[in-house]
């Protein structure tokens, strides 16, 4: 049978299908539970949660199911230079005159230079390794292999993201468990950390070739799936699983707002685009009037996080206002596919559809 690999066996699961875990309050606990009772593999992104949101979010997933699932964190939460959590005033200036038409727009002042940012990852791992999940995976780096052995200590299974072949070797000669395969059709951050994440756009399938042939570990396929001909085309590739994001991302019981997720279904869906504009790391979403404004001009924004902050006040204005042109709704290339509102429904139409291809 098609669901039996090197995966299932690992995490014993009933189906090689992975929930992406989305960060930015995008995940919910409902939408884990969901994924997780129905064979697959539910995921909550939790790098912008604290210790204690951490243990309250664990808590919540327990008591919704008693499957495993994963916990997700960026081992790299900064690309703030020189280790003081901020930048010059110089450079704010340059990114507050390339959005002051966006601010006049919604009849915002210009916000102040953001507040120092300092990393939390270490806080958060501990809790994760307290915490003890069936799977922790991870983005925007690789492990120290003292955390990675502690986590084997605790049964924990460990998963890497990779972007580009060199990324892939790079994890599992690290020690990981398994692999990821981001392709730049996915939703979201593109998580590079070898190269510039510009320069590490292959597509999913290239990549997952490349990666298969050159580690062992078992590797899981993201970017553009969403139906069982996309699970069958990845396992036909070599994939030992699937990562589905936006198609759960789109799906009721995610933690996206109803507007994001009339987004997706809606003609808009079919226009994506990668920028900085909004956090300062290279994400893919639905194009709007800010990523078209500031093309070529990427060069001028603050790092992550400050970005992210420089830019929460005009978001929420946009929001509220309903200037929805002006809002960055991720999503990936596959969203004109989406189908399913409903989580269990969909990860039903999933199973369904990639049996019928391998009967």
């Amino acid at each position: 049978m098609w669901n039996n690999t090197a995966v299932t066996k690992l995490l014993g699961i009933d189906y090689p299908i992975f929930q992406g875990p989305f960060g930015g309050n995008l995940s919910s606990t409902s939408l884990v539970a969901t994924i997780s009772n129905a064979g697959g593999l539910g995921g909550f992104g939790a790098y912008t949660n604290t210790q204690q949101e951490i243990i309250e979010i664990d808590r919540q997933i327990k008591a919704a199911t008693n499957k495993g699932y994963n916990l997700n964190l960026w081992v790299s939460d900064t690309d703030i230079p020189g280790g003081n959590g901020t930048v010059s005033d110089e450079q704010y200036e340059k990114t507050a005159q390339l959005f002051r038409p966006f601010f006049d727009e919604v009849g915002l002042p210009l916000p102040e230079k953001p507040a120092p940012f300092h990393s939390g990852f270490e806080n958060q791992l501990q809790v994760v390794l307290d915490l003890r999940p069936k799977v922790f995976s991870y983005m925007f780096g690789t492990l120290s292999p003292d955390i990675l052995e502690e986590c084997r200590k605790r049964g924990i299974i460990t998963v890497g993201v990779a972007t580009t072949l060199d990324e892939a070797i790079a994890l599992e000669a690290s020690g990981t468990d398994m692999i990821i395969a981001s392709g730049f059709e996915a939703g979201g951050h593109r998580p590079s950390f070898l190269a510039s994440a510009e320069s590490s756009t292959t597509g999913s399938f290239v990549l997952l070739q490349l990666i298969r042939e050159k580690v062992k570990v078992p590797v899981i396929a993201a970017g553009g799936i969403a139906t069982g001909k996309g699970i069958a085309a990845a396992l036909a590739l070599g994939a030992d699983a699937v990562q589905v994001g936006t198609a759960f991302l789109a799906c009721d019981e995610s933690g996206a707002l109803p507007i994001h997720k009339e987004m997706l279904f809606s003609d808009r869906a079919k226009y994506t685009s990668l920028t900085r504009a909004f956090t300062g790391r290279l994400g893919r979403g639905i194009a709007n009037q800010i990523t078209k404004g500031l093309e070529g001009k990427e060069g001028q924004l603050l790092p992550f996080p400050l970005q992210t902050q420089f830019t929460s006040s005009l978001r929420k204005s946009s929001l509220d206002k309903e200037k929805w042109d002006m809002v960055f709704f991720w999503g990936g290339q596959v969203a004109p596919l989406l189908k399913h509102r409903k989580a269990a429904e969909l990860m039903r139409a999933l199973v369904e559809e990639t049996t019928a291809f391998y009967s």
